[in-house]
């Protein structure tokens, strides 16, 4: 089946999406994009001309180029402040959505869209695409075997400095709300527990190009009596993490660590005795499927195949609004000073 697709939000991340359709040989044979929408006509039709999009219909008007195309998917790929009123449309024209994330601009809203998403009979789902790469899944494979014994703790250092220019430097809580979702997403898809309480700090350190919020450190509370501890920043140059963070995983027998790129170590306890307890290393496991490490592409081909089943996807908003309540659960701490349960 070839499905009919419209792209809402023709700005820098939309050519993320398109490269995936165009480089992956079975999303270039089951997708069409029918319609390419933009508050900027010319950046739609620029988008157009620079993917070849013969065809597609161009628009500032949401509304009219569905009632127009009939698509059976809406790529939403616009500001988070946008979100609910794209994807809310989108379901109103009987589409499946699949969305940038955040997946809303507030847990009101996010649960207003999922309510929706049901309501409609629709799919809608998230890009989670970081925890579709081969070292995400590594981890929750090792975690899952209880290689390490039982998990007792996550623990991710984030720590870059890159000069966006544009809305990221004017938003509120810019690290939190637009960076820090891929990270918590992660930890709760890597440990497979939920997020029950959250204290975090936040703050704009000196130097910072930020107007608000380019640095946080928050303690989660998981289901299980698993802890996951994030410390990160967006304005800290000079020894950087990968976009993945680093990792620390802690088991009952033993630990692994992950550069969030290539390098992994990890070593078990083997005897009983001494002050330091003897330990061996262990090899990380392979990925159970190749098939989701591609990043953006694997998550749209998951997408498709959810549609195609009537399964929910992985990122489905139902799933993926325990990671957005982690997002402000940190942020309402650290306006308040204070911990705050997590309630999806």
């Amino acid at each position: 089946m070839t499905y009919r697709v419209v792209l809402c939000g023709c700005g820098a991340m939309a050519k993320g999406w398109l490269k995936a359709l165009r480089d992956t040989p079975g999303l270039k044979d089951s997708v069409r994009v029918v319609g390419l929408v933009d508050l900027d006509r010319a950046a739609a039709e620029a988008l157009r001309s620079e993917f070849d999009l013969r065809g597609a219909t161009t628009g500032t008007d949401l509304d009219a180029v569905l009632s127009e195309t009939r698509p059976d998917i809406l790529f939403d790929i616009v500001v988070p402040e946008a979100r609910r009123a794209v994807v809310a449309a989108g379901l109103a024209h009987g589409c499946h959505v699949l969305s940038e994330k955040p997946m809303a601009a507030s847990l009101e809203e996010a649960r207003e869209l999922r309510d929706l998403a049901d309501k409609a009979g629709r799919l809608h789902a998230v890009v989670q695409n970081r925890r579709y790469i081969a070292g995400v899944r590594r981890i929750r494979r090792m975690i899952e075997e209880e290689v390490l014994g039982r998990l007792t703790g996550l623990h991710s250092d984030f720590f870059l400095g890159p000069h966006f220019g544009g809305f990221r430097e004017q938003m509120d809580n810019v690290l939190l709300l637009d960076m820090a979702i891929h990270t918590f997403d992660a930890a709760r898809f890597m440990s497979g527990k939920d997020p029950q309480a959250v204290y975090c700090h936040a703050s704009n350190p000196p130097g910072s190009w930020y107007r608000h919020g380019a640095a946080a450190s928050a303690i989660f509370e998981f289901s299980d009596d698993v802890v996951f501890t994030y410390r990160g920043s967006w304005c800290a140059e000079g020894a950087p993490t990968s976009w993945e963070s680093a990792w620390r995983i802690t088991g009952t027998k033993g630990t692994l660590v992950w550069d969030g790129a290539e390098r992994f170590e990890a070593n078990i306890v083997t005897g009983t005795q001494g002050f330091f307890r003897p330990t061996e290393p262990l090899e990380v496991p392979a990925s159970e499927n190749e098939a989701d490490t591609h990043g953006h592409a694997s998550v749209i081909e998951r997408f498709l195949q959810a549609i195609s089943t009537g399964r929910r996807p992985e990122t489905d908003g139902s799933d993926n609004i325990k990671s957005l309540a982690m997002v402000f659960g940190a942020i309402e701490s650290a306006r308040d000073a204070r911990r705050i349960t997590i309630a999806a």
